[in-house]
């Protein structure tokens, strides 16, 4: 184990403590949750899969090899969960991806993912840091997807998380040539479908004069119904998409004949927020009835530079899970 401590809570664990349990396990959840959330798309699937992670774990510990630290095995474990949950279900979408022809009734969309739920990140080094906030990025989940099941767990415990071939090879009783070869397999796919991806800039390198010009010009622009603004932070190539709705625009002239009935036609508020380690806005919109702006989607932004190249507005979002109040006063 990793010290005296974790060496006492699991021998407590397995004689039955489930407060030692608990204490031994704790600290790894969240990042364990990041994981699953990177192979399924959705953070109520990897909620779903890291409680029956620790489920398994909890009932198997007496099967636990002690061989340095549980965090391993409780990868093994959560991979595999994932691995089960991807053959029930086909990939989750965002409407600019989805395949053609696929039936609508069994698409399953991509969710956005809190960045406080990246707090954990803190704890590792800066290198490391970066690679885990940027494994999130909802490009890179989007691009994922697209890769089988087994190469996503490959590139994700070998490229993020750092394990060795052999590691993983282990983690997916599986073999070492068995690991290089989806390796190499999912570097491919995934530069097929990132072409151009160097080009998006993280908050981080924007910096965060630029970051507060940009949140607060789109801000503005939104709540003053100024379509010219808004069209002018976009990249020529720009796609605005609203999932669970299929239909997508792209282009700045497609973009602007959606935006003069949804930006000019309603009252908005906005509240920035981050997701995905991106910029991204909770959006409300005035409801006459109610009294109040209600919910209308979390709006996330891939930018290009100091333009914005891609909005998805999840219209589905999970408004508390950002830290977002359920509706807005008038005013």
């Amino acid at each position: 184990m990793s010290g005296t401590g974790d060496t006492q809570l699991l021998a407590a664990a397995r004689a039955g403590d489930g407060d030692a349990f608990g204490r031994l396990v704790g600290p790894l959840r969240d990042e364990l949750r990041a994981h699953c959330y990177r192979m399924l798309g959705s953070v109520h699937d990897a909620e779903d899969a890291v409680q029956d992670t620790l489920d398994r774990a909890w009932r198997g510990l007496d099967r636990f090899e002690d061989r340095g630290s549980i965090r391993p095995w409780l990868y093994k474990i959560a991979t595999n969960r994932s691995l089960t949950i991807i053959e029930r279900r086909g990939r989750r979408e965002l409407p600019a991806d989805l395949s053609p022809g696929a039936p609508l009734t069994e698409t399953a969309w991509l969710e956005p993912y809190p960045d406080q739920m990246m707090s954990w990140s803190a704890r590792l080094s800066p290198e490391a840091r970066v690679v885990a906030r940027e494994s999130v990025e909802l490009a890179f989940v989007a691009a994922l997807q697209h890769l089988a099941a087994r190469q996503r767990a490959v590139l994700l415990l070998r490229e993020v998380l750092g394990y060795a071939a052999g590691e993983v090879a282990d983690l997916l009783d599986t073999t070492v040539p068995a690991v290089n070869s989806a390796l190499q397999r999912a570097r491919k796919v995934l530069a097929d479908l990132q072409l151009g991806a160097s080009q998006h800039r993280t908050l981080d390198e924007l910096g965060e004069a630029a970051q507060r010009d940009l949140v607060k010009r789109y801000t503005t622009a939104w709540e003053t119904g100024d379509v010219d603004a808004i069209v002018a932070m976009l990249t020529d190539d720009a796609r605005y998409s609203m999932p669970p709705l299929t239909e997508w625009y792209e282009g700045r002239t497609g973009i602007r004949g959606f935006l003069d009935d949804a930006a000019r036609g309603y009252r908005w508020r906005f509240l920035p927020v981050r997701a995905n380690g991106q910029v991204a806005f909770g959006t409300y919109r005035w409801d006459d009835e109610q009294g109040a702006y209600v919910p209308g989607g979390l709006d996330l932004l891939v930018l290009r530079g100091r333009r914005v190249a891609e909005v998805v507005s999840f219209l589905d979002a999970d408004f508390a899970a950002f830290g977002l109040p359920a509706r807005l006063a008038g005013n």
